[in-house]
């Protein structure tokens, strides 16, 4: 990665995405807001968590963006990339790590994910740690679900959580159905 903070404006089909990479890693992955400033009121969240403020720089975050165009057109299921959550500690830490275990195509509820993080009766927090979470669509939070099984709000964009577990849920079932041309015995 670089050793000075870099950014780039990714289209995805749930709006275009702020990628920010730092010596550590994916620092900042964020589906923008059609608002007058959202990139910068990002930038200078990341900033103050990275300590520096990040440049563009498309040729930095290639391989990011690479791989989220991979995911949305169904052909990458896990990411490969190093993850820098720097700034983020204790339980909310644990809980998006545990976040990252849910397989592709499935879900898991806020208190399944704080069990999974250490704290059994901590959903809210598991809550509150997805809601925050600075890297979306690689730290899966979208994988993370109500306890009765509705989907939540997602940052107050439901629409684009539906489209990421539909998304996983359709590749998921080419990928176990058989080929259409398979002989059937």
């Amino acid at each position: 990665m670089t050793s000075t903070p870099a950014y780039s404006v990714h289209p995805t089909p749930i709006g275009e995405a702020l990628i920010v990479v730092a010596e550590g890693g994916l620092a900042g992955l964020t589906v923008l807001e059609v608002s007058l400033g959202a990139r910068e009121r990002h930038l200078e969240r990341l900033s103050a968590r990275l300590g520096a403020v990040p440049t563009p720089d498309a040729g930095a975050t290639a391989a990011v963006a690479s791989q989220l165009d991979e995911y949305f057109a169904g052909r990458r299921r896990t990411f490969e990339l190093a993850l820098d959550l720097g700034g983020v500690e204790g339980f909310a830490r644990r809980a998006l790590e545990a976040v990252c275990t849910i397989p592709y195509g499935e879900t898991a509820s806020y208190g399944e994910v704080a069990i999974m993080a250490g704290s059994p009766g901590a959903h809210r927090a598991a809550g509150s740690a997805c809601a925050r979470t600075p890297i979306s669509i690689v730290v899966p939070a979208h994988r993370v679900v109500r306890g009765d099984g509705s989907i939540g709000e997602y940052g107050g964009h439901p629409e684009r959580k539906r489209f990421l577990l539909d998304l996983e849920a359709r590749a998921a079932a080419d990928h176990r159905a058989p080929p259409a041309d398979a002989a059937t015995v």
